[in-house]
């Protein structure tokens, strides 16, 4: 362990980790308390166990100073929200009665009550729960969880430095509780808000605490003068608190712009700032300001949110420019590492060649160290890290796995042409009417149904070998035909087939395209305790055979009705994986798409009427600054159109998107030219219908009615309620019904009720506009 009375000049550092464990022991123990498998005393000993270990890795890397109060069993920012007090008036009562329960209640919701909204992580894969806060809202500070955190690593012997949502950050991820006025804006609550960040920080101070760190990556977004002048505000006044540790005020992700001279000039002692991507503009704006002499910068010159090694050469001479610009300079990632997979070692079956290339989370800890001491003590004693190094990207450079030419002169031809369909929407419209037949306000899923311990196991027991590949196949058809049975016994209009062959919506296709690599343990969290596994995009891509045609055309074969083909879109491809960061991500994506777009083809030869493309993550990558929000949404929506404009006029193209503020990308949703989207919207009350209404969007919408990260089952009524809400804003004639997301992730027994309580809303309202019995 670091001697904590022995100060480096640069210290290595890290805004925090990984928190499920190699295994994901966290997501199964938290799992097996909702199940009553595992009491609540064992799951705090297990997740104590998980963040002990996490500091000790950490401390033993030589890492000098530790993060706390970054682990969670759900999510940071509803940690935030208990900090503060601001429990919504549903949840209080089971917060009451029981804090562990109430906390899961807020994430999950129960049956009497919804869970708190849900939605993206600035633009990363991650789902926050977002605040509700209202003019009534009354703060008040439970610094429970940060002080214990913070107690158990120092009686470990670990220096360890707090890590909380800022006071702006926390106001501007919230939205108005229900029944506040439209126009509330939560950051109006700042001043009721800071005397509780006030009474925490002397908290922790008494508790042991030398710094604390509060993260305000909201900063790095384009603000108004009024943010600017609340975020003034908030950092003169926690300044100029005699009770309380030094403070570091965190942003990442992208430059800080306006907001640099706001924290740099604030009485706080220490500023993190993210030197990576387009945040590394903030190298020469910190240059141009005058640096922040006699502060503390912790530089984040290691890149925390992607998976390749560091250019220690190159942050090196990052890390020197900047120490002539501040008190000190500590070395750190961009971000937290809860963005990437633990441990790259891990990953036995990657090519020895590729596993070079890559640094996941503890692999990140080394660089940090190895470019903290680099800084300390001079670049001699590191230059066997400094050789390997350079060598690694060498041949990561010249490798035939990242340049195909032929992959490249295919994509070079794409003209316009090739992105366009050359139908107008009513020409298809009609066509697509007719060969469909549907009824008023169609009913149909997203894609995927429950992903049952009997699918799991069949997969594992294909790959250890004790069933062979017909045994498997057969077992898959098996599922199939229950999914299909299940919906027309249900009166589901468009049928899916359920997707069981499927792993995850990003790694299956990831396995099948070249240029792709999967791993075996690269668990990252998305949301709660669902850990996706990212492909990594190593490559240039290319679909050697179909992917989804066989299964697609078999479910197809056993039913009359239509049956959607499902693909994830070029996107999401991108976003959902770890990219390379050696060309333009417009680059990827035109290859990605033309991949896809074979595979269109293909579906459509084989008799698919429907086949929908999943975008869930086009307002996940926006950028977070608007001046770069044009090229994106034109390589982005241009990529989408080259996988789907292919296809004939009586071919049915659906999207898909979920849990993102949809309304700044409402241009870019009509210009995929896609003829039915589906939009999550139980949570948001039907916002987005709201917003297409006001947009003027002119194509068919299944704004959600049913949300399926709750295990929760909606009545029927209140299904219908939220399908006559949407109608006040969407047309019949162009109103769909269906969840808010695929369903792999919910048992049987609340599909089977919520669907079938679907099915009956939408006949029941269909009655109601129509005047027929639909019974």
């Amino acid at each position: 362990m670091t001697d904590r009375n022995t100060t480096p000049p640069s210290r290595a550092t890290v805004h925090g980790y990984p928190r499920q464990g190699q295994s994901r022991e966290l997501k199964k123990a938290i799992e097996g308390y909702w199940a009553g498998r595992v009491t609540a005393d064992a799951l705090h000993t297990t997740a104590a166990t998980l963040r002990r270990a996490a500091w000790r890795r950490l401390t033993e890397a030589g890492v000098d100073e530790v993060p706390t109060g970054d682990f969670s069993l759900y999510d940071h920012v509803l940690d935030t929200t208990v900090m503060v007090g601001a429990i919504p008036e549903r949840h209080r009562a089971a917060v009451r009665d029981n804090a562990l329960d109430g906390y899961f209640a807020m994430a999950r919701g129960t049956q009497e009550a919804p869970p708190l909204e849900m939605t993206k992580w600035f633009d990363t894969n991650y789902h926050y729960l977002v605040p509700e806060l209202g003019p009534d809202t009354v703060f008040t500070a439970d610094p429970a969880k940060p002080l214990g955190e913070l107690r158990e690593a120092l009686a470990l012997g670990h220096t360890a430095r707090p890590v909380l949502v800022g006071p702006v950050t926390y106001l501007l991820l919230a939205k108005p509780a229900p029944g506040a006025p439209a126009d509330f804006q939560p950051l109006t609550l700042l001043d009721r808000l800071l005397p509780v960040y006030a009474r925490v920080l002397a908290e922790l101070r008494a508790a042991g605490a030398e710094w604390v760190q509060l993260d305000e990556p909201a900063l790095v977004q384009d603000q108004s003068p009024a943010v600017l002048s609340a975020a003034t505000r908030a950092y003169r006044d926690l300044g100029a608190l005699a009770d309380r540790p030094r403070i570091l005020a965190a942003t990442y992700f992208d430059r800080l712009g306006d907001a640099l001279p706001v924290l740099a000039k604030s009485p706080v002692e220490g500023l993190a700032l993210d030197f990576t991507g387009p945040a590394a503009a903030n190298l020469e704006a910190l240059a141009a300001a005058g640096g922040v002499p006699g502060k503390r910068l912790v530089a984040g010159v290691v890149d925390g949110r992607n998976i390749w090694i560091n250019d220690l050469e190159h942050s090196l001479a990052t890390l020197a420019t900047l120490l002539g610009l501040a008190g000190r300079v500590d070395v750190a990632p961009s971000c937290s590492l809860l963005h990437v997979p633990l441990d790259a070692t891990a990953e036995r079956d990657v090519d020895p060649q590729v596993a070079r290339w890559l640094a996941f989370a503890r692999q990140k800890t080394e660089e940090i160290v190895t470019l903290a001491r680099g800084l300390n003590e001079g670049t001699d004693v590191i230059a066997p890290q400094l050789a390997a190094n350079r060598s690694a990207r060498a041949s990561r450079a010249a490798s035939a796995l990242t340049h195909d030419p032929a992959v490249r002169a295919r994509a070079a031809a794409v003209t316009e042409r090739d992105t366009r369909r050359p139908q107008p929407y009513s020409e298809r419209t009609a066509a697509q009417r007719a060969r469909l037949g549907l009824p008023l306000l169609p009913t149909t899923t997203i894609g995927s149904f429950p992903q049952t311990t009997e699918l799991r196991t069949a997969r594992a027991d294909l790959r250890a070998g004790r069933i062979d590949a017909a045994g498997y196949d057969e077992r898959i058809a098996a599922e199939i035909r229950d999914v299909l049975a299940f919906q027309e016994k249900a009166g589901l209009d468009v049928l899916v087939h359920g997707e069981p062959e499927r792993n995850d919506m990003v790694q299956y296709f990831a396995e099948r395209l070249t240029g792709y690599l999967a791993t075996q343990h690269g668990w990252v969290q998305s949301y709660g305790t669902r850990y996706v596994r990212p492909p990594i995009l190593a490559g240039d891509i290319s679909r050697p055979e179909p992917m989804t045609v066989a299964w697609t055309s078999y479910a197809q074969s056993q039913t009359e009705r239509p049956v959607k083909g499902m693909l994830t879109g070029p996107v999401t491809m991108l976003a959902w994986s770890f990219v390379r960061d050696d060309q333009p991500l417009a680059d990827t994506a035109r290859q990605v798409a033309l991949a896809l777009r074979d595979e269109v083809s293909d579906l459509e030869a084989a008799g698919t009427a429907v086949i929908q493309v999943d975008e869930p993550a086009l307002r996940e990558t926006l950028p977070l600054r608007t001046a770069d929000r044009p090229g994106y949404l034109a390589w982005a929506t241009e990529a989408f159109r080259l996988t789907t404009a292919g296809v004939r006029a009586d071919t049915q193209i659906h999207t898909h998107m979920c849990y993102a503020e949809f309304g700044v990308i409402i241009g870019a949703i009509e210009e995929l030219d896609a003829d039915v989207i589906s939009l999550e919207a139980a949570r948001s009350h039907m916002q987005v219908a709201d917003e297409l209404a006001v947009a003027g969007y002119g194509h068919e919408v299944g704004p959600g009615v049913y949300d399926i990260h709750s295990p929760r089952v909606p009545g029927v009524e209140e299904t219908a309620g939220l399908l006559r809400k949407g109608l006040g804003a969407i047309p019949a004639e162009r109103l769909w019904v269906n969840p808010d997301c695929g369903l792999k992730t919910r048992g049987w027994s609340e599909v089977r009720d919520s669907l079938e309580h679907l099915v009956r809303a939408a006949r029941q309202v269909r009655a109601e506009l129509t005047g027929a019995d639909m019974r």
